[in-house]
């Protein structure tokens, strides 16, 4: 099987992507994208071969430790991160994120950090369904190269 790290760093589709609240201020929430821990999985399957890889967790205090091994060139290579428990769904959030924390260091979603701020006017707490298909847009053209804008902020028209 012909092994292809690349895949793991080509853009992150809009599909791939889930978008969180990090603050509400006012009236505007602040949103930041995180990869799928789907993502995750399907990407290592088609860079390594479902067989090639491997996760474990470790629990420790108030979350986890997940190890990452990638039989490359045959030869191991392994990468550890950590997550906190989440609020919501605690242990499988905490598993969850400490798989996309370490998939980062692989590289797979690292460019999201250079996403612009992204912010929503709205009085809801929620991301508005209104907001989504322009999320999907803008991520469309950051991925063709076309986006510069460093702050989006979204109206409901």
């Amino acid at each position: 099987m012909k092994q292809d790290r690349k895949i793991l760093l080509e853009p992150i589709q809009p599909n791939e992507i889930e978008w969180r609240v990090q603050r509400q201020t006012g009236t505007k929430l602040i949103i930041v994208p995180y990869i799928t821990n789907r993502c995750v999985m399907e990407r290592f399957d088609k860079a390594f071969g479902w067989d090639n890889w491997s996760n474990e967790y470790k629990e420790i205090n108030d979350g986890f430790i997940c190890t990452i091994t990638v039989n490359y060139n045959s030869q191991l290579i392994k990468k550890s991160d950590g997550a906190n428990k989440t609020n919501i769904e605690p242990v499988k959030g905490g598993i969850s994120d400490s798989m996309k924390r370490v998939a980062v260091q692989f590289g797979l979603g690292r460019n999201l950090y250079e996403y612009p701020k992204v912010m929503i006017e709205t009085g809801d707490k929620y991301i508005p369904n209104w907001a989504k298909s322009r999320l999907k847009k803008m991520v469309e053209v950051i991925n063709k190269g076309l986006f510069t804008d460093e702050v989006v902020i979204l109206k409901n028209k």
